[in-house]
């Protein structure tokens, strides 16, 4: 921002400060690295669960069961992220969710057995939110940008290159580095990308609500309700948003439906995402220097997923965009599991199947903050979000479970994995719809519970 615009506006509120499109270029920067040194360390741990179990001398069943009680830790921690976005504001969550995923990565290195790297991997429950923080940010900062959609798109594209890295640097770095050090050289871009974020501004509908809240606790009721009206926002009496407000009728059914589909695809998620290495080397007896080559191959695919569904989800309506693409996903997965077992076959349906996985969260996670009043933008989409980590905790017991109990590979990531990825699909059907067409700070109620 230059000098002169920096003087115009030095006496003007945070709120009603316009958001410029070269602001906007370098807020989207850094949340784009953000989530991607998040998504790093987060999927690193399922890349290279097969080496930590070799070292600790693990059976596969003991190694996803050790990764069911790292993803319990991590949905503890996630826990604490909408509440931050709500208290703290849009911008210092980001600090911290990025911090966070940076502490979790340097002290795996140390690891000492099953206990110390599930609390150690625990703090990768703020990595994982960080995806959250990115949502309600840059929902706020995005305005009524007409392609914000695929704006986000680029953003969310994170995911796809972090694993990517994960997969590509671990090819690499493994032989020489061993798993310990490969998570320790994560530390390092996750500070200087923190450090990136703590010059980025505060979003106007945080800054907006906190000053209406103040207000309220002031007494000044008039003024507080001027600058609602103003802002296009409700805000109760209350310091904080409760569970109560995202369970409130019109909101009910839409909160309940998408925990419901984080839920579910999640399952998916652990079994061909985070645990992909193990299902692939395990199930379609593919080499694990070759596996590493199909992760970074499917997740080089995944990135085009990404962009595709934020292009599409701004024409023809996120909310269907995700319903059909982990439709599609579902088939995918499960004629990759059931197919033939040679890399012709595997790895064009492993790729396609992570575009069609992963691919949609471009366009949810932006519905998600489309679809919450700013006053709950924080709490609600994270009582949704943090399904994601229960998910995978019932997807990897599930797996480790039908493994157990001398199931294949393959039929127990068909029933933990493929199946729920098309029940993720189909609850879907009951969420709000969301009229895209016009943006405000606090989507309206209908009496029957669409948003608007």
């Amino acid at each position: 921002m230059s000098s002169s615009t920096s003087a115009q506006t030095a006496g003007v509120p945070v709120w009603e400060r316009p958001v410029t499109s070269r602001s906007l270029m370098r807020i989207s920067a850094v949340c784009f690295l953000a989530w991607v040194v998040s998504v790093y360390d987060y999927t690193l741990f399922g890349t290279l669960l097969p080496k930590i179990a070799d070292s600790f001398g693990w059976s596969t069943a003991h190694a996803t069961n050790v990764a069911t009680w790292v993803t319990v830790g991590t949905f503890v921690i996630a826990l604490t992220v909408g509440p931050l976005l709500d208290r703290v504001g849009r911008k210092r969550a980001l600090v911290i969710a990025i911090l966070g995923a940076a502490l979790s990565s340097g002290f795996t290195g140390l690891a000492a057995g099953a206990v110390s790297l599930v609390v150690i991997r625990a703090f990768s429950g703020f990595g994982y939110s960080e995806e959250l923080v990115n949502t309600v940010y840059l929902n706020e900062m995005y305005g009524k940008a007409r392609s914000r959609g695929f704006m986000y798109s680029f953003v969310q594209s994170g995911w796809p290159v972090g694993a990517l890295l994960s997969a590509g640097l671990t090819a690499a770095l493994l032989p020489t580095l061993g798993w310990r050090w490969s998570f320790v050289v994560a530390v390092v871009p996750s500070v200087l990308v923190a450090l990136a974020a703590c010059r980025l501004p505060e979003s106007p509908a945080f800054a907006a609500l906190k000053e209406i809240r103040r207000l309220k606790a002031d007494g000044d009721t008039a003024a507080a309700d001027d600058l609602s009206r103003r802002m296009g926002m409700t805000v109760s009496g209350e310091a904080k948003a409760t569970l109560r407000d995202v369970f409130a009728p019109g909101l009910r059914r839409h909160t309940v439906c998408l925990s419901l589909a984080w839920l579910f695809n999640w399952m998916a998620i652990q079994v061909f995402s985070v645990l992909g290495t193990t299902v692939l080397t395990q199930g379609k007896h593919v080499s694990f220097s070759n596996a590493l080559l199909v992760l970074v191959l499917a997740n080089a695919v995944g990135f085009a997923g990404y962009l595709f569904h934020g292009w599409i989800g701004d024409r023809v309506g996120r909310r269907s965009t995700i319903i059909v693409g982990w439709t599609i996903g579902a088939v995918l997965t499960a004629l990759m599991l059931l197919g033939p077992d040679s890399s012709a076959f595997v790895i064009p349906l492993y790729a396609l199947s992570l575009f069609f996985l992963t691919g949609p969260y471009a366009a949810l996670l932006f519905y998600m903050g489309e679809s919450f009043p700013a006053q709950v933008r924080g709490l609600g989409p994270n009582v949704a979000h943090t399904m994601g980590p229960v998910g995978a905790i019932v997807g990897s017991a599930l797996l480790t479970g039908l493994l157990s109990a001398g199931t294949s590979m393959v039929v127990a990531a068909l029933i933990a994995g493929s199946a729920f990825m098309l029940a993720s699909g189909v609850v879907m059907l009951g969420t709000n719809r969301v009229d895209q067409g016009e943006r405000t700070a606090a989507p309206r109620l209908h009496p029957e519970g669409a948003v608007s």
